[in-house]
């Protein structure tokens, strides 16, 4: 299942060099190279358009150089996500997908159960509600994430046609 994103509003893009500094200072921290392999991964993840599996990232990873591992990609996406470059996102579906960790671009999720799409919103009135519901129980919201799950429009049509 290939996961899509539509992207409602369009934001600012990612200043992807905050991140590479966060991960080269985690990686000098912890004594690790900064292989050519790696480098290849990490700036492949930071372009890929959505939330990414290890099987699709290394599938892009490939088209620069088939040497590349399944492990290698495995290990640097748990150094991405360790030292909070990416979140691991987990979709009820069996697969882990990565998404760059840019607090600034906030989004929900709504995920298909049939096809495995995932459609990224914004949706004001929702933070603002979340916000109300938080300070109402006395709690101080540092994080959340919102997922809703159901049948996309292109497989609501294609049940209906089936029906029909």
């Amino acid at each position: 299942m290939k996961a899509k994103a539509a992207h409602g509003d369009s934001h600012e893009a990612p200043n992807l060099d905050h991140f590479r500094g966060i991960l080269y200072e985690h990686m000098e921290k912890r004594g690790l190279r900064s292989t050519e392999q790696r480098k290849v991964i990490v700036e492949t993840f930071f372009n890929a358009p959505h939330h990414i599996s290890i099987e699709e990232l290394l599938a892009e990873v490939r088209k620069d150089d088939p040497r590349v591992g399944y492990a290698t990609v495995y290990r640097t996406l748990k150094l991405l996500t360790e030292c909070g470059v990416a979140f691991e996102r987990k979709f009820g579906d069996g697969l882990t997908r990565y998404e760059l960790a840019d607090e600034s671009s906030h989004h929900d999720h709504l995920i298909c159960i049939e096809c495995g799409k995932i459609v990224e919103f914004e949706e004001p009135k929702i933070e603002e509600l979340q916000e109300r519901i938080a300070a109402r129980y006395g709690f101080v919201l540092k994080t959340h994430k919102h997922e809703m799950y159901g049948s996309c429009a292109d497989c609501t049509a294609k049940a209906s046609r089936r029906r029909s």
